[in-house]
């Protein structure tokens, strides 16, 4: 069974909802407004002066968001013209509620004031309360839509290298199918159908897992050597004694996460090159060791070696090796390490450098 690491964003703030915070803003503009005035020695009375303010302050706020957020696709310049002047209508109101409380309610008949300056006071300071709730309201909602922009570009990110990854998975080399089909060919015109047959039976077997798994999901190393064995299983029918594998697997790396098939086009490429093209044909040798929190892996061979110019990923005959460098570089960033290089006194040594994860519930 396939072993997921499931790569979970991280929690999303929640959003804030704009009535719990109103009723709590203007809540608490009550309390503090009517005990600061108490605590004055103003008459108790005066708390209905309070109350009867945040009531309408709560309506006239209320109303002004929708004021706001017909505004709010409009260009910067415009939308903001357009809520200062409703900034300035709302606390406009809101002034003229608030001396006309206090007339009705009959507070403090003696101190009322009819100097124009007065009224100015009221103005200003509701223009003050009603200010700092619209840049509240403006802040949270600026600081929404950044959140939800954010969002929006991981997804697109997630998605991008998604079709990356399972754009360099999904390219199965066509000189492999060409060559088993050609040798199953080959098998049946020599009447050795028995070995046709199993080729064919690890063909498909193949061929279905390779199509199967999934290029964003790690797998352990058991199951990738188990893979790697269906690959070699009909690379060993074409070849017979000239391929030679060996394994060098440390029990504590068989349960170590690593990307599905990433070792195959190693495999194929040193098939290619160190076995294929030698009459002698040639051995292939895959080592993994487990070093602190890294898993080391390494894949050799005994052919000819790399030349210089062959080394560089981005070359012709390279385009496989290309691949699987890409796609660690995708999942694992620079947490990873892929180099190869040439062994002495010849051959290749593909080395992969990856953090050591084991699946949730192993041991």
């Amino acid at each position: 069974m396939n072993a997921t690491i499931i790569a979970k964003p991280f929690p999303a703030p929640g959003k804030p909802s704009f009535w719990p915070l109103q009723i709590a803003g203007w809540t608490a503009y009550f309390i503090l407004n009517a005990t600061a005035v108490i605590g004055e020695g103003t008459e108790p009375r005066y708390v209905w002066v309070s109350l009867s303010v945040a009531i309408a302050g709560f309506v006239v706020t209320s109303l002004l968001r929708l004021g706001y957020r017909r505004v709010w696709s409009l260009p910067p310049p415009r939308m903001a013209g357009l809520a200062a002047a409703l900034l300035i209508a709302a606390t406009l109101v809101q002034a003229l509620i608030y001396v006309c409380v206090k007339f009705a309610l009959h507070f403090c008949d003696d101190c009322m004031s009819h100097n124009p300056l007065s009224y100015m006071w009221y103005f200003l300071s509701m223009f003050y309360v009603f200010l700092s709730w619209s840049g509240l309201y403006f802040g949270i909602k600026f600081a929404r839509q950044l959140t939800e922009q954010k969002e929006a570009a991981l997804r697109a990110q997630n998605a991008a290298h998604t079709a990356q990854l399972k754009m360099l998975r999904y390219q199965l080399n066509p000189h492999f199918l060409f060559n088993t089909l050609n040798a199953i060919s080959t098998l049946v015109l020599d009447d050795k159908r028995d070995t046709a047959y199993r080729m064919v039976g690890s063909l498909s077997s193949f061929l279905r897992h390779s199509l199967d798994s999934d290029p964003e999901q790690r797998v352990p190393l058991a199951q990738e050597i188990d893979a790697l064995n269906l690959y070699l299983g009909i690379e060993q029918l074409r070849f017979g004694e000239r391929l030679a594998v060996a394994m060098d697997i440390e029990p504590a790396t068989r349960t170590a996460l690593v990307p599905s098939l990433i070792l195959q086009p190693l495999i194929e490429n040193a098939i290619k090159y160190a076995v294929s093209k030698r009459e002698e044909g040639g051995r292939i040798e895959l080592v993994a060791r487990r070093d602190n929190d890294m898993l080391d892996l390494h894949l050799r061979d005994d052919g000819p070696g790399f030349a210089e110019v062959e080394l560089v990923p981005n070359g012709h005959a390279r385009v496989g090796l290309a691949n699987s460098r890409e796609r660690l570089r995708v999942l694992y960033g620079e947490r990873q390490h892929f180099e190869i290089g040439n062994r002495e006194p010849h051959g290749v040594d593909a080395h992969i450098r990856l953090p050591f994860e084991i699946a949730q519930g192993t041991a």
